[in-house]
């Protein structure tokens, strides 16, 4: 009986990004189904956007953003990389379908949760671990280019932006779209495909 290698997935992402919470729920759901070996890593949309012209609206979330990839980032280097995936279920579940703006709530709740330290909260406001959380930023980014934002997703060593989807599919439709996403990135000549949204992020 020969044994098959899992398909490795490297999936960065902004815990304060509602798609992709949206494309990790997809991605967590296609694991159920294939045997992939599943890698989270933080990115920032306060980093990506720090030198763009950007509305005041949306650059006016970046402060709340960059609490959650800075504790992140922290909790990787204290605790391993293991913790990042209960992490970012932790917090994106009171953050998106929770649907709570409030870091001072949803932080030390996800701590809780997971049976940390509630003193690891401080790493929120500190810059202690930004250049680990500014590393794993450019790790993905740099792989797609600057003028994309999160997720980013690597499947073998193929990377590619997106997808920007709603709601996250299940069962036979996530492993279709997997399928068709995948086999697109794949071809080296591909490059974007986009249509309008035309729906806000539908949560279960």
């Amino acid at each position: 009986m020969s044994e098959t290698t899992p398909t490795r997935v490297d999936f960065w992402f902004d815990p304060s990004c509602p798609w992709a919470w949206m494309a990790s729920r997809w991605v967590k759901e296609v694991a159920h189904h294939r045997d992939l070996e599943l890698n989270w890593h933080v990115m920032s949309l306060a980093v990506l956007n720090e030198d763009k012209d950007v509305d005041d609206d949306y650059r006016a979330f970046f402060p709340r953003a960059l609490r959650y990839t800075r504790l992140v980032a922290a909790l990787a280097e204290i605790e391993g990389q293991q913790i990042v995936e209960p992490l970012y279920d932790a917090l994106g579940t009171r953050i998106h379908p929770g649907g709570s703006k409030d870091p001072d709530e949803v932080i030390p709740a996800a701590l809780a949760e997971l049976g940390l330290p509630a003193e690891y909260a401080k790493y929120a406001d500190s810059d202690e671990y930004d250049a680990q959380m500014r590393a794993s930023h450019f790790d993905g980014i740099n792989r797609v280019g600057q003028d994309v934002g999160t997720p980013v997703i690597a499947v073998d060593g193929v990377a590619f932006f997106g997808p920007v989807i709603s709601p996250a599919p299940k069962g036979e439709q996530a492993l279709a779209l997997w399928d068709g996403v995948v086999a697109a990135a794949r071809y080296d000549g591909f490059f974007e495909l986009k249509r309008s949204r035309t729906r806000d992020p539908i949560f279960d």
